[in-house]
């Protein structure tokens, strides 16, 4: 049974690619059709700015309902029945956001075993709904705007999101990408490198324990022969992409 508290270690979200890109599924109920927006956002501004943008897109659509839920936490959460009986549209929408179970199967780097867990979050759903003819009753609304967004969301990967250490390492230019590979072997998410007029810069995010950092210094030292040290540049919430380790 899925818990019903978010992982407060990290949350799940969409991919990087949906907040340019959103998920668009669509299903047909009685006549009626339901197309589901999915975008990833991290604000209301972000979150409004992309329902006014399916608004824009069908024009001639009797309803755009919606909902946006924001925050490690789901602190912040929004939903609009645009015109709909009240609590048919914008409710369901939202709980299937919120009540959304993710697994290892469904998210990238939660690792195998671990606990269903609600914890999708930073993301807004906008169903445009192009009616049919066919009334099809409170309950017909409810089961359609949840399935709606419940099978949009079936149909992508989502990625684990965690409050990471954030490290950077200063290799020469001939070594940068030798090391760059031994930190992706050892599974490091390498964050950025930044080639300068003298130095590479590495950055690499890493759970922010001490297990982790002293196995960081060790291979940057085996590396370096010891001339370098991996120096920490703070905390920030990270997108952990590729395999669990």
């Amino acid at each position: 049974m899925a818990s019903a508290s978010p992982d407060l270690s990290g949350y799940a979200v969409l991919p990087a690619r949906c907040r340019a890109s959103p998920v668009i599924h669509r299903i047909e109920v009685r006549n009626s059709q339901f197309i589901a927006h999915l975008a990833r956002v991290e604000t209301e501004d972000q979150a409004r700015d992309f329902i006014e943008s399916v608004r824009r897109e069908h024009r001639q659509a009797r309803h755009v309902c919606t909902a946006f839920v924001l925050g490690d936490r789901q602190q912040t959460r929004r939903s609009n029945d645009d015109g709909e009986p009240a609590g048919t549209a914008g409710a369901p929408i939202l709980e299937a956001l919120t009540r959304r179970e993710t697994t290892s199967s469904s998210v990238h780097r939660l690792p195998a075993g671990a606990p269903e867990v609600r914890d999708l979050s930073d993301v807004c759903a906008a169903v445009v709904r192009y009616f049919g003819g066919v009334k099809l009753g409170a309950g017909g609304l409810v089961r359609a705007y949840s399935e709606s967004v419940s099978s949009a969301l079936d149909s992508v990967r989502l990625v684990r999101r965690e409050r990471m250490r954030i490290w950077r390492i200063q290799a020469e230019p001939g070594r940068a990408g030798l090391w760059e590979n031994e930190f992706r072997a050892a599974d490091w998410t390498v964050d950025s490198v930044d080639h300068g007029t003298r130095d590479v810069t590495l950055t690499l995010a890493l759970p922010d324990t001490e297990e982790a950092a002293a196995r960081l210094e060790s291979q940057v030292a085996a590396l370096s022969g010891g001339q370098v040290r991996p120096q920490s540049a703070g905390e920030r919430w990270v997108d952990r992409t590729g395999s669990a380790s």
